[in-house]
């Protein structure tokens, strides 16, 4: 056979197979067409742009064929209602965080971020390797829902405010916009809790309507503009030292995907989950110089202050261990591994940062 007898015939077989595989590819990737919708604003494009990165490795792995389309939050129900449009089956999926939710039930806090909980890296151990999905999941379920992790902010910052705080008294009757589960420890401490929409935080800072606001961090909070108004930028954000955000889904809507569709969610999910946290790590560093450089007064929070919200904490944890068998199922194993990792962390990774942070303030590197 000469060469060009074998080419024309070589091009002959590979259009013929490539003719074949189009309808054995459609018949694998049936079409699936799902809503979600997002507690977050599509301004805020690290957090919300969690559910695009999902929908777009969806997309690119099913050649279109898995279809989730993103809503932001007031475009199809209210960002605080994201979850219950799921469980109603108004939309298929939603991208939150559960401890919005956790006025239905404390538990819904544990999977996402309490008080003295786990740091990032701490809580995606303990999600995939911990156990931690599979909890939550015996707990979502109930509600008709099915989770995944998809994001994470890493440890959040403490809040901005108009005056400094240094003591427990300094709490007092201090009106915080401050949601969900620290709002209720706050408020034992004499906080007078706000829930204050993102949008108008700003002008309430500003008039004094509020003393304080806490949002997300560094990067999130540049956007909003609060260090013109609230010049105290407290650290750290004790009460999410690591949140995790969610993916939910209907679990009927789930359930009723084919194996290889179920298998690529979690695995789209799983890759979207890091990319935030990479994201916010990237971000974070330049966006607090720019604060400082704006007239932001970086404070810790004092030890007073900070063994009180933990004294508090404990206080409210022991009370649901009492009375809330999913919450205690979720924090049990939490805090069993909260012991291991900050154990192994104060060796190696807690020397090398303190290390390479005194060399780098002392500019020896």
């Amino acid at each position: 056979m000469d060469r060009r007898s074998f080419l024309s015939r070589a091009g002959v077989g590979a259009a013929a197979a490539a003719g074949l595989a189009a309808p054995a590819i459609a018949q694998s990737n049936p079409q699936i067409r799902w809503r979600l919708t997002s507690s977050f604003p599509n301004s805020l494009d690290t957090i919300f742009g969690g559910a695009t990165t999902l929908s777009r490795f969806l997309s690119e792995a099913t050649d279109g064929n898995f279809d989730l389309q993103v809503f932001a939050a007031g475009e199809l129900v209210p960002g605080l209602q994201a979850a219950d449009a799921v469980m109603e089956g108004t939309v298929e999926a939603c991208h939150t965080v559960s401890y919005y939710y956790w006025g239905k039930d404390p538990a819904w806090a544990v999977p996402a971020a309490i008080p003295f909980s786990l740091n990032a890296r701490g809580m995606n151990a303990w999600h995939y390797h911990g156990g931690g999905i599979d909890l939550a999941n015996q707990f979502f379920a109930k509600q008709g829902l099915f989770a995944l992790p998809g994001g994470n902010t890493g440890v959040q910052m403490g809040g901005w405010f108009r005056r400094e705080i240094n003591t427990v008294q300094d709490l007092q009757g201090l009106k915080m916009r401050v949601g969900g589960f620290a709002g209720s420890i706050l408020e034992r401490l004499g906080v007078v809790p706000q829930q204050i929409a993102g949008g108008d935080i700003y002008s309430a800072l500003e008039t004094g309507t509020i003393d304080a606001a806490e949002w997300v961090g560094p990067y999130d909070d540049e956007k909003l503009g609060f260090v013109q108004v609230a010049p105290y930028y407290y650290y750290p954000g004790w009460w999410e030292g690591g949140p995790t955000v969610h993916f939910m889904f209907n679990l009927e809507q789930y359930e009723a995907l084919p194996e290889s569709y179920k298998s690529l969610l979690r695995t789209a999910a799983r890759a979207t989950d890091a990319d935030m946290l990479q994201k916010y790590d990237f971000l974070n560093p330049t966006a607090i110089r720019n604060l400082v450089a704006g007239g932001a007064q970086l404070r810790p929070y004092s030890t007073e202050i900070l063994d009180a919200c933990l004294q508090t904490s404990n206080e409210v944890y022991a009370e649901l261990d009492g009375s809330n068998p999913d919450f205690k199922a979720m924090w049990d194993s939490i805090k069993a591994f909260r012991d291991l990792h900050y154990t192994y962390q104060q060796v190696a990774e807690y020397n090398y940062d303190t290390y390479m942070m005194q060399k780098l303030n002392a500019q020896q590197l």
